[in-house]
């Protein structure tokens, strides 16, 4: 038997019975598709998640605040009034691989200017805060150190304010109102897009920290300090320099624990990552049962396919073909089947995951490799599940077969 030819029987064989052929390999490209949409739809997601992380800015550490216990209970972290502005300060002048550094206070207010309010949230940073996050003011300028100094009544805000509050018009200069305190508009901030918790990064006003903490907060304690140091390299030493600093500070014993966290940019990162990761690998091993069913299906017709053509295997071996021949013979149906189911999945999983992407605002990457794997995975599922069925024609008996009706 000429190995050329065994691919052209094998197909001749299968356009037979053309309709069973496709609903077989169905089951094939349900699974690779799914398999692709998945993957395509979690990589995706995880080049976003990069991106949001880099938006944070540049070798950015944060400070975050130690638990609080309320009758025993701990309320958790970041709840306790660890850290000051002090601290920030002392961060940035006394380490020399911090750069810059911001205590942050945080409020939600409603914000008014004429007839129009809005619900914001006012942020008060300093004048690093901008270069810490690597976000560039469109339109004025940011507030300076003189500014923090003074607790200055002025305000840099995010593209929502300007939308909502000037309706696009040209807010510098001009003047809100928080709880009745003017704050005059120095800067707006270019458009920086979703956040990695899925809020609005536009919708912010930022004022000196001084100012958030006398005049519109009431707090006294940061809610999380922001820095920057020069490179990624210097980061651990930044770090653990900043604990000792930290540590001396707030007068803790050898055997206190920290009362404040620090999270450098890759924990940020790690974190965010992590649950997209794991729904990726959860959804495409959803996915690969389909492969599993569909390849017991092409096993299922393949068994169905040897017992149909009995007397054709009998007579090729009568007339000098031997069980290698015919095993292969069937084996190459079933690899063949399962290709076709591939790539008929490789189309559809793009074509979905477009759709998907299209219609749910999600980012979707495609890799090459993923596609060959998917080609590869469908191949030996064709050789497993198609491997018995071509071992049982190999087997049967000549002269049994051509008996056969």
């Amino acid at each position: 038997m000429k190995w050329s030819a065994v691919p052209y029987s094998a197909l001749r064989a299968l356009r037979r019975n053309t309709l069973r052929t496709l609903l077989t390999a169905l089951g094939i490209i349900i699974g690779v598709g799914a398999v692709i949409t998945m993957v395509g739809l979690g990589q995706g997601a995880s080049a976003e998640v990069e991106e949001q992380v880099n938006r944070l800015g540049q070798n950015v550490v944060l400070v975050f605040p130690g638990e609080r216990q309320l009758g025993g209970v701990s309320i958790g972290g970041g709840s306790a009034n660890t850290l000051t502005a002090e601290d920030a300060i002392a961060l940035r002048d006394e380490i020399p691989e911090v750069i810059a550094a911001s205590p942050e206070v945080r409020s939600q207010r409603v914000i008014v200017h004429g007839n129009r309010n809005w619900f914001t949230r006012i942020y008060g940073q300093s004048h690093d805060y901008l270069q810490i996050r690597n976000w560039a003011v469109e339109d004025g300028e940011m507030f300076t150190e003189e500014h923090v100094d003074q607790a200055a009544l002025v305000a840099v805000v995010g593209q929502t304010i300007v939308d909502e509050l000037f309706e696009g018009s040209d807010p510098i200069g001009e003047t809100i109102r928080v709880r009745g305190l003017p704050l005059t508009i120095i800067g707006v901030l270019e458009r920086k897009g979703m956040s990695l918790m899925g809020s609005v990064q536009d919708d912010i006003v930022i004022v000196p920290y001084t100012t958030g903490f006398q005049r519109i907060s009431g707090r006294s304690h940061a809610m999380v300090i922001n820095v920057q140091v020069y490179n990624a390299e210097s980061m651990d030493i930044a770090r653990a320099k900043m604990t000792d600093l930290l540590r001396e500070r707030h007068r803790l014993a050898p055997y206190q624990d920290n009362d404040f966290t620090i999270q450098t940019q890759e924990d940020v990162a790690q974190m965010a990552t992590e649950t997209s990761r794991v729904m990726t690998w959860l959804l495409a091993s959803i996915a690969g049962i389909s492969l599993f069913v569909g390849g017991v299906g092409i096993m299922n017709v393949m068994l169905v396919s040897v017992t149909e053509r009995t007397r054709e295997v009998g007579l090729r071996l009568a007339v000098g073909a031997r069980g290698p021949d015919v095993l292969m013979q069937f084996l190459i149906e079933a690899v063949i089947l399962c290709l076709l189911g591939g790539i008929g999945g490789i189309i559809v999983g793009v074509v979905g995951t477009e759709v998907i992407a299209s219609y749910a605002g999600w980012p979707a990457l495609f890799s090459v490799e993923a596609m060959m794997v998917a080609v590869g995975v469908s191949a030996a599922v064709g050789v497993f599940f198609g491997f018995y069925p071509a071992w049982k024609a190999s087997r049967l008996d000549p002269i049994v077969a051509l008996r056969r009706e």
